[in-house]
């Protein structure tokens, strides 16, 4: 495989253990090792450091049976790249192995979008992707990714991609095979206090797949979260097939995690079917 085509991780070391057996029994140690396995369109993970999220998200996945394929849609926080990017074939590198790009599928997107560009530039120093495959290749070795970041948030634009993604997986009958994963972390430094009231607000409306509501309560509360692009893709695609509500698994701050409650940063799992 050509060197350009292996995305090398960024962060490992820093929001996760480099070490493979660390990596394994920090994953371990967050995971609810008693939650049934069911099948579900997607969900909705944070992407800081494990210490401060990696429970929420390692709590949410240990209930999913995860797909073949994992659509990852991310927000670009760098700004390199083009504003919807697909890294369309490679590999992605973690210190539990490599994860290989599902390249037909990427293909499919690029050729159904009008808005999606072959890009990799945007994935090379962007976390918020990269943060949740060690917990995905925990409790699955065997599946592939698209990886796809966004960094606009033009709610009709959104609708219309979620509309295009959606439209490959019915005409091509991958309804079994793929799910989707949206990444976001909430509320940015703000007091506890104020972070909940603002998250329980933006979670309403992610539960009940509304994306308008989830804009009009972004803009009007003046939630800092940094993942709406991707989850108003997500809550678009997933309700053209089929879904009907979302389920949170967990929510939790920075501060529960860590105790400092002064300024956190919210983040919460939630299930999409």
């Amino acid at each position: 495989m050509n060197p350009a085509n292996l995305r090398k991780p960024v962060v490992a070391g820093q929001f996760y253990p480099a070490s493979a057996k660390d990596l394994k029994a920090m994953i371990s140690s967050f995971t609810d090792k008693s939650a049934p396995k069911f099948d579900c369109l997607g969900c909705i993970l944070p992407h800081a450091g494990y210490i401060y999220s990696g429970k929420v998200a390692a709590q949410t996945i240990s209930g999913i049976k995860i797909k073949d394929t994992v659509v990852l849609l991310g927000p670009n926080h760098t700004g390199r790249g083009v504003t919807f990017s697909i890294m369309p074939q490679g590999r992605w590198q973690t210190p539990l192995g490599d994860v290989e790009i599902n390249n037909q599928l990427a293909g499919l997107f690029l050729d159904k979008s009008k808005y999606l560009e072959a890009d990799s530039l945007a994935h090379l120093d962007e976390h918020s992707l990269e943060v949740e495959l060690p917990i995905l290749q925990y409790f699955k070795n065997d599946f592939k990714i698209v990886p796809i970041a966004i960094r606009a948030e033009e709610l009709n634009v959104l609708d219309a991609i979620g509309q295009e993604l959606a439209s490959v997986v019915i005409e091509n009958d991958f309804q079994s095979s793929v799910m989707f994963i949206a990444s976001s972390d909430l509320t940015h430094y703000e007091p506890q206090e104020s972070a909940k009231i603002k998250d329980a607000l933006a979670i309403a409306a992610i539960l009940k797949l509304d994306e308008q509501k989830l804009k009009a309560q972004v803009e009007e509360s003046e939630i800092s979260m940094c993942g709406f692009a991707p989850i108003a893709i997500l809550i678009k695609l997933a309700k053209l097939l089929g879904a009907k509500g979302g389920r949170l698994i967990k929510y939790q701050t920075s501060g529960d995690a860590i105790g400092d409650k002064s300024s956190v940063v919210g983040y919460a799992g939630i299930t999409i079917n």
